[in-house]
């Protein structure tokens, strides 16, 4: 009888182990066919002199670092890097800022909060294409409703789009509206995680609303509050379309960040330049990796602590 149940349970180990693989090999064929494979090619692309020729016939020869040394010596570098940073910083402080009030303002739970909430998440849901087309078509200079409004309050007419002090601040704007949803409803989840024992102990050892808010909502928020801000960070970083469609990076490179001049060297010249295009959208991945490296540090060592 004992010999039976020995044999049997190592069919049994071996059988789940399978059942386990099995459902684990779509998730890492997923990955590897996806993910790792692109990496890899972007990888390859970046470190060897691609033409149109050799990247159909694949005979690029081996250039090692020399496209990225290319990239750090062109003058477009620095002011796509600083665009790219302002682009980033600005639209995850409002982004955050406007969905944590809206977070707090909804928690209420008023009459139609639920229909309102609802409301937010349609920049959400629209195609991108749909809402910077949408957000050129209110900054035009001459027919946008924006300069309409304007003037009707005596101010004079913008040129949004097409001036260089102002382009980089129109994508900004789309970008921040187009974020709100995406923060409103994390942090509203997470609010809704906070028990109200919680406010009711605050509330009766005297804290009032901006108290209980600091010492109680925000420090209990953090943990949420951080994974939205590394997803946003993440995300923000290789904005792409919003820009391109709304101003392609111009004028004169006023609007232009490191995604966007990745596309252009890659596909947008008639002689592409495939290899620092790759280069470029290699440090916009070390970028993001490097703060998602930091976010896993800090949530360690606060676990820690």
């Amino acid at each position: 009888m004992s010999m039976s149940r020995a044999t049997r349970t190592p069919a049994r180990t071996r059988s789940g182990q399978w059942a386990a693989w099995a459902f684990l090999a779509p998730v890492v064929l997923y990955l590897l066919i996806f993910y790792a494979y692109p990496l890899y090619r972007n990888v390859e692309l970046s470190l060897r002199n691609y033409t149109v020729r050799s990247f159909v016939q694949g005979d690029a020869p081996f250039a090692g670092f020399a496209n990225y040394a290319k990239v750090f010596a062109d003058a477009t570098f620095a002011p796509a890097l600083w665009h790219t940073i302002v682009f980033t910083v600005v639209s995850l402080a409002f982004q955050f800022t406007i969905g944590l009030a809206l977070a707090v303002f909804f928690s209420r739970n008023f009459r139609l909060s639920a229909t309102l909430r609802a409301l937010f998440l349609v920049p959400w849901l629209l195609p991108l294409i749909v809402s910077a087309s949408t957000w050129s078509w209110m900054l035009n200079s001459e027919s946008g409703v924006v300069n309409a409004a304007l003037s009707w309050v005596g101010a004079g007419p913008v040129n949004w789009l097409t001036s260089p002090d102002w382009s980089l601040w129109s994508v900004i704007i789309a970008n921040i509206w187009i974020g709100i949803p995406f923060n409103l409803v994390v942090l509203y989840s997470g609010l809704q995680a906070i028990p109200s024992a919680v406010y009711e102990a605050a509330a009766l050892d005297g804290a009032g609303p901006w108290q209980r808010f600091w010492r109680v909502t925000f420090p209990l928020l953090r943990p949420v509050s951080a994974i939205t801000l590394l997803l946003g960070l993440v995300y923000t970083l290789k904005v792409f379309d919003i820009i391109w469609i709304m101003t392609k990076g111009g004028p004169s490179d006023a609007s232009t960040t490191l995604a966007t001049w990745s596309y252009r060297l890659g596909f947008g010249n008639l002689l592409p330049s495939f290899g620092p295009g790759a280069a470029v959208g290699n440090l916009l991945i070390v970028m993001a990796l490097v703060f998602g490296l930091v976010y896993i540090r800090v949530q360690r060592r606060q676990a820690a602590a």
